[in-house]
């Protein structure tokens, strides 16, 4: 049995954490306590206050997980005395200092641009029209049309908030790379996960690898758990 019960699930931009929902279950049936963190996204201080509030209500070691700007969330809460280890999935890894929008803002030459909409109101889109190919091309269109339809505002706070003191350099962390991710480019993700020392594994999937490949995160974070 692995030493850690404890699974806390944090979501990206755009979406929330009903998109866990196959992860949960697949990790549930192995009698993990999964917990979900439902980010408002308006800014990265207040995610990672959400993130800590489910940390504080666990009675042992867990694994905590980010998808997406998730990975920006759990890099500044995985300090936390509760966290053992941390998983990244197609996930942002930041460095202290860093934020999604310095780690955006270079990207490489030929690197697909992800369709997000101008600020209105100080919050952020992604082109419902594109979503699917951006996002979640591995998914069935009616899916994917639901997810775009529900899409959560990003807040721009939320993409300028910089980590302090990244988790990464003081805890274990596993690293799944999603081949096919048209958000993250597959580069920079095998980027940060060997600046982080990560523990590395490859599915082919999309951003929304969360969703399409539930079995294969799941079996990331079981070996971040063990």
């Amino acid at each position: 049995m692995p030493t850690i019960q404890n699974i806390v699930l944090v979501h990206g931009g755009f979406v929330d954490g009903s998109g866990w929902q196959g992860v949960h279950d697949d990790l549930a049936r192995d009698g993990f306590r999964i917990r979900i963190v439902q980010n408002p996204t308006l800014s990265l201080d207040g995610d990672v206050a959400a993130t800590r509030r489910v940390l504080d209500s666990l009675d042992g070691p867990a694994v905590l997980v980010g998808h997406s700007y998730g990975g920006v969330v759990i890099s500044e809460a995985g300090t936390h005395p509760n966290v053992a280890a941390l998983a990244y999935i197609a996930a942002f890894a930041p460095d202290k200092g860093e934020s999604v929008s310095t780690l955006i803002a270079d990207p490489p030459p030929g690197a697909p641009v992800p369709p997000i909409l101008p600020p209105v109101n100080g919050f952020l889109q992604l082109d419902p029209d594109k979503f699917h190919g951006a996002f979640a091309a591995d998914l069935p269109a009616q899916q994917a049309a639901f997810m775009a339809d529900s899409q959560v505002p990003w807040g721009v706070d939320a993409l300028g908030g910089a980590v302090t003191e990244p988790a990464w350099r003081h805890k274990p962390s596993w690293y799944l790379v999603a081949t096919e991710d048209r958000m993250i480019p597959p580069p920079a993700q095998r980027a940060m996960a060997e600046r982080a020392g990560s523990f590395v594994v490859e599915a082919i999937g999309s951003h929304a690898v969360y969703v399409s490949q539930p079995a294969a995160v799941a079996d990331l974070i079981r070996q971040a758990a063990a």
